[in-house]
């Protein structure tokens, strides 16, 4: 993260209710403005959470996305209008951020994240927030962010149900990644996708908002992180459950060497 910057006057009333809290003040709102946060997709998860973040200040977004918005889409990804069906969802939502905060550079990755590029794109981001829709990239992003030391906020929805959880397993002890919780991805057949299963519009931005909450955490340094805890959501119950995911030693990301 570059040196904090000064607050200009208009920021000063732009972030006027984050500086009044204890926890922010202004040295905090200057560590958001220079914050760079990688967002993975920019779909139900990702709509709200890139939403939020340029809200909040945060420097610089990068938005990673190799689709285009489709019509199917707009139930959820609120950061789509009808006029963007057709258009490359990352180009579609860096025109609603510079809407909502013009002071936020947001770069636009429209391609997809894959074993070859993850690294690359990556190295260039303070933290990652991850709203793919996968094993595959969940699994690719955890190893990375492993390898590169870098905060990885985590969310996962399908049909009623979400969760969330933090993964800083470079920090040591106490700290367990995404392959601590699930060693092995689930099968196809157990777990559809959103377009098999469907999924509540209104559940991602649920998830998507708690993301944005812990991702300002992580940066702040502030409260109490979700590194070691899964967060479950069940929508239809309106109930939080909370688990606690400990290290395995086994890990092939994380574990102690043999």
């Amino acid at each position: 993260m570059s040196l904090l910057p000064d607050l200009s006057e208009m920021q000063i009333r732009r972030y006027a209710r984050h500086i009044v809290l204890a926890e922010v003040g202004g040295i905090g709102q200057s560590r958001l403005i220079a914050a760079k946060v990688l967002v993975i997709g920019a779909g139900g998860l990702g709509a709200p959470l890139l939403q939020y973040l340029a809200a909040a200040g945060i420097g610089t977004l990068g938005v990673i996305d190799h689709d285009t918005v489709d019509l199917s889409n707009l139930q959820r990804q609120v950061i789509h209008r009808t006029s963007d069906v057709g258009v490359s969802k990352v180009e579609s939502a860096r025109r609603a951020l510079a809407e909502i905060n013009p002071e936020v550079t947001v770069v636009a990755h429209d391609e997809r994240l894959t074993a070859e590029n993850a690294e690359r794109i990556l190295a260039g981001y303070d933290l990652v927030a991850d709203g793919s829709d996968n094993f595959a990239t969940r699994y690719l992003l955890n190893d990375t962010c492993f390898r590169l030391r870098k905060t990885l906020v985590s969310a996962a929805i399908l049909r009623f149900d979400g969760q969330l959880s933090t993964y800083k397993a470079w920090q040591g002890a106490g700290h367990p990644c995404l392959r601590c919780l699930f060693p092995v991805a689930p099968s196809e057949d157990a777990v559809p996708s959103c377009a098999q299963a469907g999924v509540l519009g209104a559940l991602a931005g649920t998830l998507g908002t708690l993301q944005a909450t812990e991702v300002v955490k992580e940066i702040l340094g502030v409260g109490r992180s979700l590194s070691g805890r899964l967060v479950m959501y069940d929508a239809l119950a309106a109930s939080f459950d909370e688990m606690t995911v400990a290290k395995r030693p086994d890990c092939p990301t994380c574990g102690s060497p043999a």
